[in-house]
């Protein structure tokens, strides 16, 4: 799967749908997908996982030998707040009603490229996080560090 990458705002209709971004939508027509798994793992945000990716994560998950309590968490919320849709022809997806409801995800909206899922947010809300919590001193040198290995 391609990276995806960077800030789209887009809107949600009222019917809960949400067009994705034309930069986006390249890289999954790309990999000829249409079947997405949308989830939350705290309802103030919606991921749009393309479903081969979604799969890999459950494959991981599964290969446990236990799942323990960390693990169990992340599954109830993911399935609380999920839902499996396909983007329709005119490349929009539906959101989970819960999912609108709680992030607020139900007009002016941030679509962020999270590198392997998509990731929905309120317009509003996401900009005051962002402007209100800039990286520390000790953040940045641990990506710096990550980086540094790959190389």
């Amino acid at each position: 799967m391609s990276v995806f990458r960077g800030n789209h705002p887009a809107k949600v209709d009222p019917k809960g749908r949400l067009k994705l971004p034309a930069a986006f939508k390249l890289l999954v027509d790309a990999q000829y997908v249409v079947q997405f798994y949308v989830t939350s793992t705290d309802g103030a945000s919606a991921q749009i996982w393309p479903l081969p990716e979604w799969e890999k994560q459950e494959k991981q998950l599964a290969e446990q030998s236990t799942l323990d309590d960390a693990v169990q968490k992340y599954l109830n919320l993911t399935s609380y707040y999920g839902q499996q849709v396909e983007m329709d022809n005119q490349a929009r997806v539906v959101l989970p009603q819960k999912l609108r409801d709680k992030g607020k995800l139900n007009a002016e909206v941030v679509v962020l490229g999270k590198l392997i899922y998509l990731e929905v947010q309120n317009e509003k809300e996401f900009e005051e996080r962002v402007l209100a919590s800039e990286l520390t001193a000790e953040e940045r040198k641990a990506v710096a560090a990550i980086t540094r290995r790959q190389g």
